[in-house]
């Protein structure tokens, strides 16, 4: 079995493949791969990825265009409502399409 996961990121019109660790937390992948998932404010005061602040927002497909299972609470709560997912709450266990999207203050997560 391949112990790595194709990305494929969006942010500001650009797109970039990545390799992450199969089972690797998306939010931990984007950041050592240079993609802040967080807005001016929140990169400083933020939760380090324990779920809690909602401020590392990622829209996420699967390879095929379908969605990602919801983990927890609040990822299904944003999936039904259209919000962006917690990146830190989501586990890289499949080729997956991420959008990071343009925060400008705190999360500032709108659905679509």
């Amino acid at each position: 079995m391949d112990e790595s996961v194709t990305l494929t990121v969006r942010e500001d019109g650009a797109e970039t493949t990545i390799e992450a660790p199969r089972g690797a937390v998306l939010r931990d992948v984007l950041r050592s791969h240079g993609f802040d998932v967080y807005g001016s404010v929140s990169k400083v005061a933020n939760c380090g990825g324990r779920g809690l602040c909602g401020t590392c927002g990622v829209r996420v497909a699967d390879a095929d265009g379908g969605s990602i299972p919801a983990a927890g609470l609040h990822d299904a709560a944003a999936k039904r409502w259209g919000y962006p997912r917690l990146s830190c709450r989501i586990r890289v266990t499949e080729p997956m399409t991420v959008e990071v999207i343009e925060k400008v203050v705190w999360g500032q997560l709108r659905p679509r």
